[in-house]
């Protein structure tokens, strides 16, 4: 059937094409042109030739499915997962995970050039201990029952908008959390004729055991701290990674550095985490129970030179007394970056050194702009693969002032 308003310039709907894949986006989408016409097309890699029929034509680009591959890269492996290129949750599962590594490298210096204008060098991207069986946290999601029935429970169909995936078990995911999900799944079954509304479900892989309630405490460990938190909020969520994605920053942050503010500090990961490398450290946080609990999780590790301050989004640096010439800010924003008001009161700070972290380097790299305009120059940009045979990464960007 005809999608409504499907625009059939270039291709009509379904047409098929046979494409060269020359790259991938940040998306993890293939790359392919007909005569500059770019076709984007999913669960390809760099080097193939595949048969894609399209579904979407845009204003400057069409999209495609794959249909079949009809020659193979060298870096294209057997999928870990059955439900590989249903499911939403992987992009990556097809590539040898050093070619993945390759390639997210090289996304990250494509968008700082093309968004922040900055031809710098990128660090390799820094492996995952463990590439499987290495999430803490999963979040499936059920809709509303029909007919006192339960349909799928899992993620998001990819392409299908809000359409799921059922997902009996998530080969990325820790083995805790496999062991406990289908426990959960007949839960949610037998209890569907009370269900008047669709869920999102909770699996967090704990020190207590795999927590399935948002209200309770969790526990986690990076080295020898420990680290407790709403089980519900945001955690990073590959512990095998942690301690030399924290190591980095410490050893970035501390740079001709005394002083230390943790912007967005949330529950205190970098702040308690990098505690001992500084004179004294300020965490900063706009949400008052993030602040609290960073609060305790400072004085369960007995760190007497830990402050956490609850600050407006207007004034974030109004109680930081550090010197600026010997004080470093970490900035770990959520997925949208920070906003313009943030980058001006952080420019006006001062600091000697930044150290931005990022689950999303687009945002990151449209946030440099401003500071690199402001003063500040890119020493070091080092990407950690956070989220193996995902299209996502964390990436740290150390900057100086100049």
């Amino acid at each position: 059937m005809l999608p409504r308003n499907f625009n059939p310039d270039p291709f009509d709907y379904h047409h098929e094409l046979e494409v060269e894949i020359e790259s991938l986006t940040n998306q993890a989408l293939g790359v392919g042109r007909v005569d500059d016409w770019v076709v984007f097309v999913p669960h390809c890699l760099p080097g193939e030739r595949v048969k894609c029929r399209i579904f979407r034509n845009e204003k400057n680009c069409s999209h495609a499915d794959l249909v079949e591959v009809l020659r193979e890269s060298p870096d294209r492996v057997d999928p870990g997962c059955p439900l590989f290129g249903t499911c939403g949750g992987c992009q990556y599962q097809n590539l040898r995970y050093e070619k993945q590594l390759e390639i997210k490298t090289q996304q990250v210096g494509e968008l700082l050039e093309h968004m922040a204008g900055l031809k710098v060098p990128v660090q390799p991207a820094v492996a995952s201990p463990k590439i499987w069986g290495y999430r803490s946290k999963i979040t499936p999601h059920f809709e509303k029952p029909k007919d006192g029935k339960v349909g799928p429970i899992g993620f998001q169909k990819i392409g299908r908008g809000r359409q799921l995936v059922d997902v009996p078990q998530c080969p990325i995911a820790m083995d805790e959390i496999n062991e406990a999900l289908p426990a959960l799944r007949n839960e949610v079954k037998a209890s569907a004729r009370y269900a008047k509304k669709g869920a999102t479900l909770l699996l967090r892989a704990s020190e207590e055991g795999v927590i399935t309630d948002n209200r309770m405490i969790a526990t986690e460990r990076v080295g020898e701290l420990r680290f407790d938190f709403l089980a519900g909020e945001f955690f990073q969520n590959n512990p095998f990674i942690l301690p030399a994605f924290t190591d980095y920053v410490k050893k970035q942050a501390s740079v001709d550095c005394d002083f230390l503010v943790d912007a967005y500090c949330g529950s205190g990961l970098f702040a308690v985490c990098l505690a001992d490398a500084f004179e004294s450290v300020a965490g900063v946080e706009v949400n008052e129970a993030c602040a609290d609990w960073a609060r305790r999780n400072a004085e369960t590790n007995k760190l007497e030179n830990v402050t956490f301050l609850g600050a407006s989004a207007e004034e974030i640096f109004k109680d930081i007394s550090f010197p600026s010439g010997r004080s470093a800010v970490i900035i770990d924003p959520p997925r949208k970056g920070s906003s313009l008001e943030f980058l001006s009161q952080l420019i006006a700070f001062g600091p000697r050194r930044v150290v931005y972290v990022s689950c999303n380097p687009a945002t990151q790299a449209r946030d440099l702009k401003p500071l690199t305009e402001g003063g500040y120059k890119v020493v070091e940009v080092q990407p950690f693969d956070l989220f193996p045979h995902t299209k996502h990464l964390e990436c740290v960007v150390v900057l100086e002032r100049a």
